[in-house]
């Protein structure tokens, strides 16, 4: 491992995920490896729920990673890879958190409310074909709407207070010639600059906003009913 991201998700991890794997640190480990391949659903989980964690073999064939689960777990990542650089993703407080609000709080705050017949029906296909993937809901409350906000995802005043503290915590934690505080709107130079990498002629990524966010979960569902995996 020789990035470590520990931005919150929604701060651009995704974007910056693209660019480290443009800069040569691919692949890198984000929440999308976790739904392309289910069983690490399972793994995550436990970890969660006080399993030891073999980050090695978590991680095998990753050389960075971005968002959550992972950011969950940066204080013990940091200490378990100690040469890997550090990456603070960043993001305006009160427009992170409108963005949560309206796509992974949103997805939360409904699996706690009587679900249609149509989506127990796709609840229970899924749950047939893809039993780990099924798992995903827990894993998530655990590992970030309990784990880290502590179920109050509904309170915004102490969502933005996590969100703070959780910065100001990793900027205490790591040393800052191993730290980069990182907005993706700052572009390649501060990363480039950070990682010794020169600079892409090419803009720098920008992926994952909230419509698509909402438009492709339709299609992983799908995905996982048909091929069960």
């Amino acid at each position: 491992m020789k990035v470590i991201g520990a931005g919150f998700g929604r701060t651009g991890t995704r974007a910056l995920k693209a660019a480290l794997e443009r800069l040569g640190y691919g692949p890198c480990y984000h929440m999308s490896e976790v739904i392309a391949k289910p069983h690490r659903v399972r793994q995550w989980l436990e970890i969660a729920q006080g399993a030891t964690a073999d980050w090695d073999a978590v991680f095998a064939g990753y050389q960075a990673t971005t968002d959550w689960p992972a950011a969950a777990y940066w204080r013990q990542l940091a200490a378990y890879y100690p040469d890997a650089k550090v990456i603070l993703s960043v993001r305006d407080p009160q427009r992170w958190y409108e963005s949560m609000s309206a796509t992974i709080f949103k997805r939360a705050l409904a699996e706690r409310r009587p679900l249609p017949a149509r989506r127990r029906v796709i609840r229970w296909l899924v749950a047939r074909r893809a039993p780990d993937f099924a798992l995903y809901p827990r894993m998530s409350r655990a590992t970030v709407m309990d784990g880290i906000f502590g179920g109050r995802i509904d309170d915004r005043a102490h969502v933005l207070k996590v969100f703070e503290w959780h910065i100001a915590e990793v900027k205490k934690t790591i040393s800052s010639d191993r730290l980069l505080v990182f907005d993706v709107r700052e572009g390649w130079a501060p990363l480039c600059a950070f990682l010794g990498r020169p600079v892409p002629d090419e803009p720098f990524p920008q992926v994952n906003d909230r419509g698509e966010f909402h438009r492709k979960r339709p299609f992983i569902l799908l995905r996982l009913i048909l091929n069960g995996r």
